[in-house]
């Protein structure tokens, strides 16, 4: 067996050496390839198969191509170019074939060596740009789902294979096992050629991942039953606007992760982006033999003369995937995914600081006319990005079709949104603002304490860098009153800071971002214990009478 770091693709003496992917798993045979008719057979048949490696192929085949229209040192440049429209036309869906012949067609004029070293430059880097896109895959499925071992379903095959090296979805789940954070993969057949069946669980056995086969049909009630915990998938072209062309039966698995509330992630090198193809619309979708679905082993399954419907891609609209991850990070996705991903890694981070306890706390990120809230009664140290409920701002209710409830305090962030511009809110109990709020708050009015002369008052965003009135509420029973006394103090004064505190409760602060908001509630709580600690918090007046004070 080969080693799994292996290139898929090969160049030696004059060929193109591969694996014939057809007689997988069961007979590893070579292939030499050293004509432009057979590499686009190999192609066309699934001999080589996956976008970037048909890509890397299809440059080999442009090389081929050079060298049999070159005579005594000059390129017929015509027709090496008509043969790079041929090959690039070999598979329409996959964007990542034309890509490749269009990144050699330059250098056809230089000869075939240049457009050699170029097709060996482009077989480099797509080792590394795999790698690349892989970790940060495997970064954002741990933001989204948190630190534990996973369950993770993936369709087709998208490893080594089905790239040169590494792989892209497959790459993410080695990187991820190789964190101990892989419980088990499920691996979908993918019919009617069984890529997954046969190359996946190939790759996986290969690399000692843990992972079972299951048919395509038994993916929705796999994720209804609990068995999965992120989808992972590859792609043959990413449309200008995110949607994504995959293997035949993706778009199915991206309908049951988004009724189920289950990240669904995309892995592509760059390569496989179409910013020239608007929409899915646009995408022509390969349709294969009717013998691919009527016959399995060269054994009839279905009557003689059945006719079949066998598209070899399908396309997954934007608004169902997540994140679409390549070698730069995160370049599509649904609008809440990012936001529940920053919110849930900053909860985890604000609940090991002990300002989270339990199911306390929440977080917000505003997405237009609506926020993305954390959901009520959820641990924030196991929060994941799917752990939300998206609001309208306007009266704080639920968007229809989310099966958690708000946050008990989203009314309050609502209200921040809607007096001030502000794009993310922190609601945090955090011990010694807490206390310094309840000693100085009343039961029944809002009272603003005035500290000045600390550093820490410029990291709070106030227009004093030497001053600030903090602004402290009473902690009613009626959430809503409390966010209408927040709504109506901030529309009464607005030059207010972006900080608040709730007596016996906590603190609210918000930013242009969420980080900003976190960063303004460390300030806070470091200013209110500086204040308990120098002995300086005794009786507080009404907001009608401000008490300064500073250090001694």
């Amino acid at each position: 067996m080969r080693p799994i770091d292996d290139s898929s693709l090969t160049w030696d003496d004059g060929a193109l050496v591969t694996v014939d992917q057809r007689g997988l798993p069961h007979e590893a045979r070579p292939l030499r390839l050293r004509t432009v008719d057979q590499i686009i057979d190999a192609i066309k048949t699934l001999a080589i198969r996956g976008a970037p490696a048909i890509g890397i192929a299809g440059a080999f085949a442009v090389v081929l191509a050079t060298r049999a229209h070159t005579r005594d040192g000059i390129v017929d440049v015509a027709a090496v170019r008509a043969e790079a429209d041929r090959i690039a036309a070999a598979r329409p869906t996959a964007v990542n074939l034309a890509w490749a012949v269009d990144r050699v067609r330059p250098r056809i004029a230089e000869g075939a060596d240049a457009v050699l070293a170029e097709t060996l430059d482009m077989l480099a880097e797509d080792g590394r740009v795999n790698r690349a896109a892989a970790t940060h895959a495997a970064d954002l499925v741990q933001r989204l789902c948190g630190p534990r071992p996973l369950r993770v379903l993936t369709h087709c095959n998208t490893g080594r294979l089905a790239t040169s090296a590494f792989g892209t979805a497959i790459g993410a789940l080695r990187v991820l096992a190789e964190r101990g954070a892989i419980e088990e993969v499920l691996v979908d057949e993918t019919r009617p050629l069984l890529q997954g069946a046969r190359l996946t669980t190939w790759e996986l056995a290969e690399a000692g991942i843990p992972h079972r086969l299951t048919i395509d049909s038994a993916a929705a009630w796999a994720m209804a039953t609990g068995l999965v915990d992120c989808v992972l998938v590859g792609a043959d072209r990413v449309t200008a606007r995110g949607d994504v062309a995959n293997k035949i039966g993706t778009y199915a698995v991206a309908l049951a992760a988004h009724r189920h509330g289950i990240p669904f992630v995309v892995v592509a090198p760059e390569s496989t982006r179409d910013p020239a193809t608007a929409s899915w619309r646009d995408i022509v979708v390969e349709e294969r033999a009717a013998e691919e679905v009527t016959a399995f082993a060269g054994t009839a399954t279905a009557p003689v003369g059945t006719a079949a419907f066998n598209p070899a891609f399908d396309v997954t609209p934007a608004d169902l995937v997540t994140a679409v991850v390549t070698e730069h990070g995160v370049v599509h996705g649904t609008v809440a995914a990012e936001p529940g991903a920053r919110i849930a890694a900053t909860a985890r981070e604000l609940y090991a600081r002990g300002w989270m306890p339990g199911t306390a706390g929440n977080l917000s990120v505003r997405t237009g006319d609506t926020a993305v809230v954390t959901a009520s009664g959820l641990a924030k140290g196991e929060l994941s990005a799917t752990d939300m409920v998206r609001v309208a701002i306007a009266d704080s209710t639920p968007l229809p079709g989310q099966d958690r409830r708000p946050s008990a305090e989203t009314t309050i962030h609502t209200a921040v949104y809607r007096a001030t511009g502000a794009a993310a809110v922190v609601h945090v109990h955090s011990p010694f603002a807490t206390a310094l709020a309840t000693r100085a708050g009343a039961d029944d009015e809002v009272r603003v304490l005035r500290i000045t002369d600390y550093e820490l008052i410029k990291g709070l965003g106030g227009s004093d860098p030497t001053a600030i009135d903090l602004a402290i509420f009473p902690n009613w029973r009626d959430v809503p009153r409390i966010a209408a006394d927040i709504e109506r103090r901030l529309a009464e004064h607005p030059g207010a800071p972006p900080v608040l505190c709730i007596a016996g409760h906590g603190i609210t602060t918000w930013g242009e971002n969420l980080t900003q908001a976190r960063d303004r509630a460390e300030c806070l709580e470091a200013l209110c214990e500086l204040v308990l600690r120098t002995g300086r918090e005794h009786a507080f007046a009404p907001q009608t009478h401000v008490l300064e004070m500073g250090p001694t």
